[in-house]
């Protein structure tokens, strides 16, 4: 897949280290006096070794890498006899465990019940939510009901957490605007074989560009070895469902 990873500069690296103890999934190691990736899959992307390094000798690069997998870092972490995030917590870079604290993995629970002062509660119930950065291992994602919303939608839907994201696990993406979608097709795909979901449904807007995520869902579906039922909603620019319908039910 092709997806966002450090690179070194070799001839800029003096090998000094910092960066080998700012990367939480201990992905970084001198060699020879320079820095190296000891894999690529313990490289999460997210770029916490760049502020650290003072030869400004790293850089974040989108090329073809194998997807980062937070089971190997923990593997990987207790071989090393460094400490892991906390449970739920994900790979973040905060507090000295590592990892963004945006993009760390949090699963929030049941969500809470309307106030009784009449606000509307969130459905939402765990994060990160932006397709880049979801990862199909997370726990929530087992046996999930999944939603696949376009950026748009829960802006024009009034109604988008009570009806449409209560009970079910989230993921928004652009398919209009957003880079790298090839990597979105292997998570979709990881999503239906390994997280082995149970659902999946695709949230769009009316407008022509936004079909082509549903046209990448059903890619990942063509592509998966797992067959799941696949619903596409299509949502009005002023509001409201204009269609709705299981198009994928295996």
């Amino acid at each position: 897949m092709k997806r966002k990873i450090v690179l070194f500069d070799e001839d800029k690296c003096d090998g000094c280290g910092l960066c080998v103890n700012a990367c939480a999934e201990g992905a970084i190691k001198v060699v020879d006096g320079k820095a190296r990736l000891v894999k690529e899959l313990y490289c999460d992307g997210l770029g916490a070794c760049l502020d650290v390094c003072p030869q400004d000798a790293i850089i974040i690069e989108e090329r073809e890498a194998p997807a980062f997998d937070p089971k190997a870092v923990e593997k990987h972490l207790k071989k090393l006899g460094r400490p892991l995030p906390a449970p739920g917590a994900g790979h973040g870079h905060d507090g000295g465990h590592g990892g963004c604290p945006g993009s760390r993995m949090m699963d929030f629970g049941a969500p809470a019940a309307a106030s009784a002062g009449g606000d509307v509660s969130s459905q939402l119930a765990q994060w990160p939510v932006q397709l880049h950065l979801v990862s199909p291992a997370a726990p929530y994602f087992q046996g999930a009901d999944v939603v696949l919303a376009a950026d748009c939608v829960a802006y024009a839907l009034g109604d988008f957490h009570s009806k449409h994201l209560k009970g079910k696990k989230l993921a928004i993406a652009c398919p209009k605007l957003d880079d790298g979608q090839e990597g979105y097709l292997e998570k979709l795909v990881s999503l239906i074989d390994d997280a082995r979901i149970n659902t999946l449904t695709v949230m769009i807007m009316q407008v022509p560009c936004c079909r082509g995520l549903l046209g990448l869902a059903e890619r990942a579906l063509e592509a998966a070895k797992r067959k799941v039922p696949l619903k596409a909603v299509v949502v009005g620019i002023q509001g409201g469902v204009l269609s709705e319908e299981w198009v994928g039910r295996s």
